[in-house]
């Protein structure tokens, strides 16, 4: 199995890294390959909505040629795509966000009247996520959002596993969010495997 994990967070040694380190341990442990692309390292324009994305069905095209092309053809050479990020105000960080809508346009071929090919379909995502509030008040806006998305582009929603920060005062990562990082990632390899 294939994964690409897309990494939204600005901050190398912060707290979604520190649960998505053991979380890919533990798919390579289970034999994953896996593809990891840091969103704040990539230059990634806004989508202009200017429909070039459209005007090709068979494959992406964009009018602009900068790190998210690299992310498509890697989830496109996928069994699965990972979302990771912090939760900035009930969704992921802005690069994120558009790097997400880049690839909901360039992937689907559904703008306007006729409705084309879904390039991604049959791909599932998940989401690792960490968040200020509880999981089910912080985080549960972003994972909506993305269930549309999966429905819009007929990827297979898996889940998504949250962790809360308890402030700056609180260490974050400890040994139970580390071993569920770990089971999370494990729960994913056995439902991929089915």
């Amino acid at each position: 199995m294939k994964y690409v994990i897309i990494m939204g967070s600005p901050r190398k040694n912060g707290n979604t890294n520190a649960i998505l380190q053991p979380f890919m341990d533990e798919l390579r442990k289970g034999g994953a390959e896996l593809d990891l692309f840091w969103v704040y390292d990539m230059e990634v324009h806004g989508c202009m909505a200017c429909r070039i994305c459209q005007q090709d069905w068979d494959h992406y095209s964009c009018r602009f040629d900068d790190g998210v092309r690299p992310v498509y053809e890697s989830i496109l050479s996928s069994d699965a795509f990972v979302l990771a990020t912090p939760i900035y105000g009930w969704y992921c960080t802005g690069p994120m966000k558009c790097l997400l809508d880049r690839l909901i346009y360039c992937s689907c071929m559904y703008y306007g009247e006729e409705k084309g090919p879904a390039l991604f379909k049959g791909k599932k995502m998940y989401i690792l996520t960490t968040c200020g509030y509880k999981p089910e008040k912080g985080a549960y806006v972003f994972e909506e959002g993305m269930k549309m998305y999966c429905r819009h582009c007929a990827i297979e929603y898996g889940s998504m596993h949250a962790e809360r920060d308890m402030g700056y005062k609180a260490a974050f990562m400890d040994e139970e969010k580390e071993e569920r990082a770990r089971a999370f990632a494990r729960s994913i390899l056995a439902s991929d495997v089915c």
